[in-house]
């Protein structure tokens, strides 16, 4: 073959690809439009199904159960993170004298970045890898084939209603979240750092603002729509037998981990602008 052959082939193949890509952006765009089209359809005909997965999603089933599911997962890894920002918060602060400050870095940092995106973290690695593994399996074993026989719509009764219970026990579970993330900051600064529990919430409820909280939970119910609308595609659209279930987990949780921390930044940006809606003068 010769040079100008193998570069038109090396050309061709790269047009391929990039239309391939292209090709499965544009399906993955019609399924996430349909999964949000029938969301009407879940509260009429599907209720029952939608009371199962929120407790499925919330209290997990079998092994899971046993350590309060998600929202004890979601719950122990929000504390670590609030731990985290206070040790470094008041290392930092106290290397220019101001440690006092520690309780604004857990009202500030814990509600906009750290407490959101560890939550999204936590619903991927659980709620949603659940999800694609469940599809997948479904998918495998033909059963959603069979459910199209029957003539039910098998985006409005499986993907639809799972995209509804995640976002709906998204409410809760980062509740447990914030709650978590805020305690576990206090504690590591004023048990083992030794900081005066006064000192600590006058300025943690100075800089808490109320409105930031709103718009965090916003944060939060997004993310949880972009991350069940990625595992509900991958789980769906699963082939290959078992080992093709297990890479549909993986990239989803991948895709969704990407998705939804793109969306924060975007979304964060979009709130509180460049600045962050912050001055600290004294």
């Amino acid at each position: 073959m010769t040079v100008a052959g193998a570069r038109l082939a090396r050309s061709s193949a790269a047009l391929t690809r990039w239309g391939t890509g292209w090709t499965r952006v544009g399906l993955q765009t019609v399924f996430y439009a349909k999964t949000l089209r029938y969301i009407g359809d879940v509260f009429r005909s599907y209720r029952s199904e939608l009371v199962r997965l929120i407790a499925q999603m919330g209290l997990g089933t079998g092994a899971l159960a046993v350590i309060g599911g998600t929202v004890a997962i979601v719950g122990f890894l929000t504390m670590t993170t609030g731990a985290l920002v206070s040790v470094a918060g008041y290392n930092q602060l106290s290397d220019i004298g101001v440690e006092a400050l520690t309780g604004f870095a857990s009202a500030y940092f814990n509600v906009r970045l750290a407490a959101p995106l560890t939550a999204g973290v936590a619903l991927a690695a659980t709620i949603g890898a659940g999800a694609t593994a469940q599809l997948g399996a479904m998918r495998i074993n033909e059963e959603i084939d069979a459910l199209e026989v029957m003539g039910i719509r098998t985006i409005a009764y499986l993907a639809s209603t799972r995209v509804v219970a995640g976002v709906l026990v998204v409410v809760p579970l980062y509740c447990v979240a914030a709650i978590s993330a805020f305690l576990s900051a206090k504690l590591s600064t004023t048990v083992i750092y030794g900081q005066s529990a006064g000192v600590y919430d006058h300025y943690f409820n100075t800089f808490l603002y109320p409105i930031d909280l709103v718009w965090s939970f916003v944060l939060a119910v997004a993310m949880a729509l972009v991350i069940m609308l990625v595992h509900t595609y991958y789980g769906f659209t699963a082939a290959g037998g078992p080992a093709g279930v297990g890479e549909a987990v993986g990239r989803a949780v991948r895709t969704s981990l990407v998705s939804s921390s793109a969306l924060i930044v975007f979304l964060s940006l979009a709130i509180y602008g460049q600045t962050g809606n912050f001055h600290l003068s004294g």
